[in-house]
């Protein structure tokens, strides 16, 4: 008995060990990950076998493919210390010009496309110019943005209206088939699973910001820079460039969530993703992006938005469709992991001075 407490308590500080000597990220992400797994079998669990459906998890991803983008983005840029609120109105503006282009200018989807990747990229280049260069706050640049970004959205058209352009239409109901991954519906018919064009680029885009943060050299500035300005500046990076590029790509990816925004949707609205930039915010932060920079991945921040959907979810199942509750929900889930995170880091902060 006294052998097999030994083995246990052994086997305990192993693995704390093991989690202790994770990087800020790694650990952040694991238990991110950990969360989200977590949330999903006890759906499984408590409300019936409809999430085991995998058609119920690609319909997280149809419904997210967007956010998942600027929630990228959002995280690039707090990971160096900044924020960018712009990011919901250059969606909302994205799907406006567009629609209007193909609707009522008889345009092409291509030259949309055009339209959309240079309206993120102008909105990323100017504002990444005034937060580097002319040292103004990240808040109040976005902020800026995102009230310009806005009223630019009802000038282009003020009412909500369905682009019926024929390529557009095709375009918007293609499907991506999921060989194997279908399931029979109360008829007896097999059904595929499927999912939209959007989740195949929010997937493109989470791989390559991955790669960019994990193995380019200017991943390594990003992450210099918001851990500590004055260290990258001695190890010589340029600070200002950094911030700049940080901006600028998450201007990009504005342009591009916008669009797959509006490919998920269809449709040209000035109320068109409101409250997008918070839940971007959200989603990075449960991922185990740190407001303070220096610390955050983008895998962690796909399974954040897989995670707020998730409770969402959860919630609407439960039967509180109210809109209200899934703002108390948010506000919850984003209180418990900043919790979560200021506690860990605390335990970290005294483990390593202990030794």
């Amino acid at each position: 008995m006294a052998k097999t407490e030994k083995n246990t308590t052994s086997a305990g500080k192993g693995l704390n060990a093991k989690l202790m000597g994770m990087t800020d990220t790694n650990l952040l992400l694991t238990i991110t990950i950990a969360v989200f797994f977590l949330l999903y079998i006890g759906a499984v669990i408590f409300l019936g076998s409809g999430f085991l459906k995998p058609q119920t998890f690609f319909n997280i991803l149809n419904a997210n493919a967007a956010l998942i983008i600027l929630a990228c983005g959002m995280s690039l840029v707090m990971i160096t210390g900044g924020i960018d609120i712009s990011v919901g109105g250059v969606t909302a503006l994205v799907s406006m010009c567009c629609a209007v282009y193909l609707d009522f200018k008889g345009g092409n989807v291509f030259m949309a496309v055009i339209i959309a990747l240079a309206i993120g990229l102008a909105f990323g280049a100017f504002q990444g110019f005034l937060v580097a260069y002319l040292d103004i706050q990240p808040f109040i640049v976005t902020l800026a943005g995102m009230f310009f970004a806005r009223g630019m959205t009802t000038i282009v058209n003020t009412s909500p209206f369905n682009v019926e352009n024929e390529a557009f239409v095709a375009l918007k109901n293609t499907r991506v088939v999921v060989p194997g991954m279908g399931s029979v519906n109360k008829l007896g018919k097999y059904v595929n699973a499927y999912v939209e064009i959007g989740v195949i680029v929010a997937l493109l885009v989470v791989v390559v910001m991955f790669v960019l943060l994990r193995w380019a050299k200017v991943g390594r500035n990003f992450y210099a820079v918001g851990g500590n300005r004055q260290s990258a500046l001695m190890l010589g990076i340029n600070v200002k460039r950094t911030k700049f590029l940080s901006h600028l790509i998450c201007g990009l990816l504005a342009g591009i969530g916008g669009f797959v925004y509006f490919l998920h949707v269809g449709s040209g609205s000035p109320s068109h993703a409101t409250g997008a930039e918070m839940d971007a915010i959200a989603s990075s932060i449960i991922g185990g992006t740190m407001l303070t920079g220096g610390v955050g991945n983008v895998l962690g921040t796909f399974f954040g938005v897989l995670s707020l959907s998730t409770i969402q979810n959860i919630v609407s199942s439960v039967g509180f469709d109210e809109a209200w509750w899934t703002g108390i929900t948010k506000a919850v889930m984003l209180c418990l992991f900043l919790v979560v995170q200021s506690v860990v880091m605390s335990v970290r902060k005294k483990r390593n001075a202990a030794n």
